[in-house]
């Protein structure tokens, strides 16, 4: 690492840490000729994922998107963040773990629906009729008809409140 001062390439590590929650490893170097120290990042290279939407068009996977979907769903719910982050994070390594780098915006979808139907049946349905592309009451019956059957607590949402 060439130090950012004096573009010195010999620079040593003098202390290095794990950013918390992340995959990231935070280092701190000195030069070994000017003596000033900064700061570093460093993270692993990922594969990109392509997702494959309906009409067959390709982008790339964005977890802010897919968040994004799920606060849409969850809005006005009583769910915390830190519940739809997790959502967002367990997804994604979900297809991660898969060693893939195309899915379709299906997959993703199923996988988030099934986590959402256990936290909350009315963001479920919110969700599912989105993915879904609900387009008749009948397609909102089957959906909520579904909640029954997969609920062993018979529709009531689990929540997970974030801790004041």
């Amino acid at each position: 690492m060439k130090c950012p001062y004096c573009r010195n390439e010999d620079t040593e590590v003098v202390d290095s840490r794990e950013v918390m929650g992340k995959d990231v490893t935070r280092r701190r170097r000195e030069c070994t000729i000017c003596h000033r120290r900064f700061t570093t990042y460093e993270r692993a290279e990922i594969e990109e994922i392509t997702v494959i939407k309906r009409d067959n068009r390709r982008e790339q996977f964005d977890r802010n998107k897919l968040l994004g979907g799920i606060m849409k769903a969850c809005e006005k719910r009583e769910i915390s963040r830190a519940v739809m982050e997790d959502l967002a994070d367990r997804t994604e390594a979900k297809i991660r773990a898969k060693g893939v780098i195309e899915t379709t915006s299906r997959d993703i979808g199923n996988m988030v629906m099934k986590e959402l139907i256990k936290i909350d049946p009315v963001a479920y349905i919110r969700f599912a009729s989105v993915y879904q592309n609900f387009g008749s009451p009948e397609e909102f019956t089957r959906a909520v008809s579904v909640i029954g059957k997969g609920s062993s607590d018979k529709g009531k949402p689990h929540v997970k409140k974030a801790k004041r």
